[in-house]
């Protein structure tokens, strides 16, 4: 098997494998008549059939649909996927597993949209390019919906490199500008930006490291201002992390925490921010996204901290190590736009 058809750059279309286009649409008609036949043929034909965007394009699918509405599974991707790090495993994967051995599964999936922060927007990229290596040997069909009024033209531009087919005015045609997914997807995840203030660093070691990352990251966080669920929640996330450095690699490792005031951080919202750094590497690009549990030992610590945090970024690099930065925000953070927001290129 060629590189090629292992990152799913030639295997679109075939029966067994994955289709994932991108629909360019300009306004609620272009919406309408891009998803809503697409949803009602994968009904017709009997396959499951999903849709995750924001609650205003389900709103106006669901009602546009009519009595069918009820045979598609709708997901709020505002919540689902928050963290576009949770995307393939909690929503694309369950949603194919739970139907292996049927029909080709119809999903519409929409994680971009003008109200992303920038780092939210670029782990968006990341997983859009990441989609064509995790289900390239599924039997699935993922429409990727993009606002090509309301985004950005990098924005549009990123969609051609991460989708190898583009619908656009009911013509499809191949993406001359596709890249290879798991090159992207590396490029898009770092170096990872320097924080404008770190408030506090702490070298850990085995074995009692990963529990006095957890009681700091605790601290931190409450006082900050997270309530005590969030607050354990960041902390959980941060331990197993930490877990990952002293298992994986026997050295020691650094962790870095700040919060992120109002109107700082380039554009992201109010947060806390803990960050681990080792001298490992992660050569696995989707490390984080497999539907992996504890019995099966491969990713589950940064899988859990998918689910646990607001954001996850990932840079893994053989000669740099590894920075694993998570993300959850304060109270009250406003969700800001990321119109102007476009990934790293090669």
């Amino acid at each position: 098997m060629s590189a090629d058809d292992e990152h799913g750059r030639h295997r679109q279309g075939g029966a067994d494998t994955l289709i994932h286009p991108a629909l360019f649409y300009a306004d609620d008609e272009a919406y309408l008549a891009g998803t809503v036949p697409f949803l009602r043929e994968g009904l017709d034909a009997g396959e499951p059939v999903m849709m995750a965007a924001p609650p205003h394009r389900l709103d106006l699918v669901h009602a546009a649909l009519g009595p069918q509405a009820c045979d598609v599974v709708f997901h709020d991707m505002t919540v689902a996927g928050r963290n576009p790090g949770r995307i393939i495993a909690g929503v694309l994967r369950a949603f194919v597993d739970e139907h292996a051995g049927r029909n080709r599964v119809r999903i519409i999936g929409e994680p971009i949209w003008a109200g992303r922060s920038p780092a939210e927007y670029a782990a968006a990229v990341q997983h859009e390019a990441l989609i064509n290596v995790a289900l390239a040997d599924r039997p699935a069909t993922v429409l990727c919906p993009y606002d090509t009024t309301a985004l950005a033209p990098a924005v549009v531009a990123d969609a051609e490199r991460t989708h190898p087919v583009i619908l656009e005015r009911g013509t499809s045609s191949a993406s001359t500008h596709y890249a290879d997914p798991a090159e992207l997807a590396q490029w898009v995840s770092g170096p990872l930006a320097e924080p404008e203030e770190i408030g506090e660093t702490l070298v850990f070691a085995a074995p009692d490291g990963p529990r006095v990352v957890r009681r700091a990251v605790a601290e931190h966080a409450l006082r900050a201002g997270l309530d005590e669920d969030r607050a354990a929640d960041l902390s959980l996330a941060a331990y197993e992390v930490a877990v990952n450095t002293v298992v994986h690699t026997g050295r020691p490792g650094l962790l870095a925490l700040w919060t992120r005031e109002p109107g700082r951080g380039a554009e992201e919202p109010a947060a806390v921010v803990c960050e681990v750094q080792d001298s490992g590497w992660i050569p696995d690009p989707l490390v984080g996204r497999h539907r992996a549990g504890p019995a099966e030992g491969r990713g589950y610590g940064l899988s859990l901290a998918h689910q646990l945090c607001d954001l996850v970024q990932i840079h893994s690099d053989p000669s740099d190590g590894t920075t694993v930065r998570m993300t959850a925000c304060l109270p009250g953070a406003p969700d800001l736009s990321a119109r102007g927001a476009s990934a790293r290129r090669p």
